[in-house]
């Protein structure tokens, strides 16, 4: 039994991603709107995924398209005032992932009490957004000097829109980044946000790393949702969530419904 019935509450676990709309400084912020628009709708969809059944739920600044890898104040700050007013209303575990940001997302985690974080930890790459480096070694002693080391770990290891600078495949990284790092957890993903995850490599990791949580981090959904359990502890699931499966739509409490009462089935069956 891992860490995930302690934390979460059972194992083979579905974490839903609840995306904030832009904020403030970033490019596509809703200026007429302001933050009372990004609270309402994060409140929205936050209600429809803990309604729905989800298992946890993880914040993140989705839509603070383009990325940065060194994240603003201001950005943290709204995200600590979104999960701030959401606070009374949450039942159920929940992260953050201030994206793509290690630190901020820590330091966020440990102001709002948030359980876990995901972020990319560990590598350089070449990617979307620049030459993409890593400080791993610093930032588990920021977790540790600001009290933050009952946060769990989730150490995404296929970066989104970014490939390693390196040859090294999938069962390298995942060997060295387990005895190297100890994380909580391994996630691998698709390309993008809602880009199935490739069930030979997921199984390529799980096979490599029996001991370390798993997850399928992107394009889990209704169809696959059963094969990729069948390999993976968990899955954080976001766009499938949402009204029609498209990433830009706001979530579909029915559709979350209809997918957890498939995962509830399948857990029993084990």
């Amino acid at each position: 039994m891992s860490w995930l019935k302690e934390v979460i509450g059972t194992e083979k676990a579905i974490i839903a991603m609840c995306h904030f709309d832009a904020l403030p400084g970033d490019p596509h912020f809703d200026e007429e709107g302001g933050m009372d628009l990004v609270v309402k709708h994060a409140k929205e969809d936050f209600l429809a995924l803990q309604n729905g059944g989800v298992d946890a739920v993880m914040f993140s600044n989705e839509f603070s398209l383009p990325y940065l890898t060194d994240v603003k104040t201001e950005t943290v700050a709204a995200m600590a005032r979104i999960i701030g007013e959401l606070k009374p209303l949450i039942k159920i575990p929940f992260g953050v992932n201030v994206l793509w940001d290690p630190k901020k997302s820590l330091d966020l985690a440990k102001a709002v009490d948030a359980q876990f974080v995901r972020e990319i930890f560990t590598g350089v790459y070449g990617s979307d957004f620049g030459l993409w480096n890593t400080n791993v070694g610093e930032t588990v002693r920021h977790q540790q000097r600001i009290g933050a080391g009952h946060i769990k770990l989730l150490f995404n290891i296929v970066p989104e829109a970014a490939s390693y600078l390196g040859n090294r495949d999938i069962i390298s990284v995942a060997k060295s980044t387990v005895f190297n790092n100890r994380p909580d957890a391994l996630c691998v993903s698709g390309l993008t946000a809602g880009s199935e995850t490739d069930s030979a490599v997921l199984k390529q990791v799980k096979d490599t790393v029996p001991n370390t949580v798993v997850f399928a981090n992107t394009g889990v959904r209704l169809a696959n949702v059963e094969d990729q359990l069948s390999i993976a502890d968990g899955a954080v699931v976001g766009t499938t969530f949402k009204k029609d499966g498209v990433f830009e739509n706001h979530v579909d409490e029915e559709r979350v419904r209809e997918f957890m009462d498939k995962v509830k089935k399948f857990r029993k069956s084990l």
